[in-house]
């Protein structure tokens, strides 16, 4: 969407303008797409010769929960909202050029799971009718959004429904959180691991309340940033908005220094604002900045937690050699699960393995049930561990941010059926240094099988900072030679193959005494 440009210019608001033209509160605005179908046409055209390159459909509430009780289905006024605004971009064709239109998606209005009763599931099939409906835009915009799962789930639609390029914007807070508390850097580390090609944020406050928030984005990502800010911030009373274009020009320019290229209004913008904003930005000295590779991080929803330094991984919810937590598995007794989350975050434990996995229950529903009530309450990142690829898949659509996938290993079949959807949700990944002939007992023979997961990975285009390599801890009572073996197997994976490792030190421990101390 850059390519040849310097930056872009979004629109304005739709409802100020349609406010101004008469529509009443309550009032369903995409069903003017089908009774009004010029007013519409006349803000789209408004917008282009103020000097927008995007213009948004009138399709923002268009999903099949808000509009339950239209006369009109979502496919008449999607379909019909994108068809106003290609007619109107496509009259200022000139030189192969033309403005694009983005089919405008906005929030469902309902909240999801565990917060309300909206599904994962559900919050995707509705996104999905929208995205079918409005296949003829150019570009797909996800916007005004609070919850990073529903976000997800919108991101997921796009990509499984459409080839369309994307671009995200939440909408956040002084408190650099959204209405439901995603965090700004979780955000930015979620979109950019799902490989959207633009992010951002829109709406709530006015450009300069909005520095801090880009400011902070702009340290977690790589991608394009958005800012469609409002008009400075609503008069409770009078609802006005408080700056004029050009006072919003000035503060949106500046944005330019945290790496913004992407600029629009949001609510109570109008024509002029984007006239200002476009010859402001016409004549802005744009200074080119070089964004290396963002610091590595897995998040939740509410907290993001860098990889540049060890971190403890507590592995107590899985059920191997544990007879409690066996039994709770086959009782359905979450909340002895929930117990040992909570145990081990207050214990010291930053990110958290969760494995499910036991004859007699259906793991793939456990471990998803278990995710979901996971994240309602405790807020670090969780580490999803499962031999069986479905239940990974099912696992990482409901996650609510970048996770650990444990594991894949050097077998084909391992990494035929793991590393593409390592690939597919962005996840990190823990590659276990062992093959179809077992673990090898010298350190270059692991190596070898960690630099094989690499080259694998690289070809389907995970990047390397992806995968963390475990060069695997024998029982190290037992078995000295092995323990060489494994450092010697970390300090060449780290050194020569640049890539983060990580081991599992339950068997230094094993069968010693007083284990608890070592």
């Amino acid at each position: 969407m850059l390519k040849n440009k310097e930056y872009i210019v979004l629109d304005g608001a739709m409802g100020t303008m349609l406010q101004a033209r008469g529509l009443k509160l309550g009032g369903i605005p995409e069903e003017l797409n089908i009774t009004n179908p010029e007013m519409i046409k006349e803000i789209h055209r408004l917008y282009i010769e103020a000097g927008s390159h995007i213009i948004y459909t009138n399709t923002f509430g268009g999903n099949g929960y808000k509009l339950s009780h239209s006369e009109y289905s979502v496919e008449e006024l999607v379909k019909t909202g994108v068809r106003l605004a290609k007619e109107v971009c496509l009259s200022y064709e000139k030189d192969g050029q033309r403005p694009l239109t983005a089919l405008d998606i906005g929030p469902i209005g309902q909240l999801l799971e565990p917060t309300g009763s909206l599904s994962f599931e559900q919050a995707y099939d509705y996104y999905k009718e929208m995205i079918i409906a409005g296949s003829d835009a150019d570009v797909v915009v996800l916007e005004t959004m609070t919850d990073l799962l529903e976000l997800k789930a919108a991101v997921l639609a796009v990509r499984e429904n459409s080839h369309l390029p994307l671009m995200c914007t939440m909408t956040f807070e002084q408190n650099l959180r959204t209405f439901t508390g995603t965090s700004v850097e979780s955000m930015a580390v979620t979109l950019e691991s799902l490989g959207v090609e633009a992010i951002g944020v829109n709406c709530s406050l006015g450009p300069k309340e909005l520095y801090p928030v880009v400011e902070k984005m702009s340290r977690y990502t790589t991608l394009p940033l958005i800012v469609k800010a409002n008009a400075g911030l609503p008069d409770p009373v009078t609802n006005t908005y408080s700056i004029t274009p050009e006072k919003f020009t000035e503060y949106m320019l500046d944005m330019a220094k945290f790496g913004v290229r992407i600029f629009g209004g949001c609510c109570g913008t109008d024509e002029k604002f984007i006239e200002k904003l476009s010859e402001g930005l016409k004549g802005y000295n744009f200074k080119e900045i070089k964004k290396e590779k963002i610091e590595p991080a897995v998040c939740s929803q509410l907290k993001t937690v860098s990889l540049t330094e060890p971190r403890i991984i507590g592995e107590r919810i899985n059920p191997t050699g544990k007879k409690k937590f066996k039994e709770a598995l086959l009782n359905n007794d979450i909340d002895y699960i929930l117990n040992q989350a909570i145990e081990q975050v207050d214990a010291g434990a930053e990110i958290l393995d969760v494995n499910v996995g036991l004859p007699g229950i259906d793991e793939k529903a456990m471990m998803v049930r278990v995710i979901k009530e996971l994240q309602s309450v405790v807020d670090v990142p969780l580490q999803i561990d499962s031999t069986i690829p479905e239940v990974l898949e099912a696992a990482l659509r409901v996650y609510n941010g970048k996770p650990i996938v444990n594991s894949v290993n050097g077998e084909e079949k391992s990494m035929n059926t793991i590393l593409p959807l390592i690939k597919k949700y962005g996840a990190y990944v823990v590659c276990l240094t062992l093959d179809e002939n077992g673990i090898p007992k010298k350190a270059e023979d692991r190596v070898a099988i960690a630099e094989k997961i690499m080259e694998r990975a690289l070809s389907l285009g995970i990047p390397k900072e992806n995968l963390i390599i475990d060069c695997l801890t024998l029982t190290a009572s037992a078995e000295q030679d092995g323990v060489v073996e494994t450092l010697k197997a970390v300090e060449t994976v780290t050194k020569e193959l640049g890539l983060k490792t990580v081991l599992g030190v339950s068997n230094i421990s094993f069968g010693l005494p007083n284990r608890e101390l070592i």
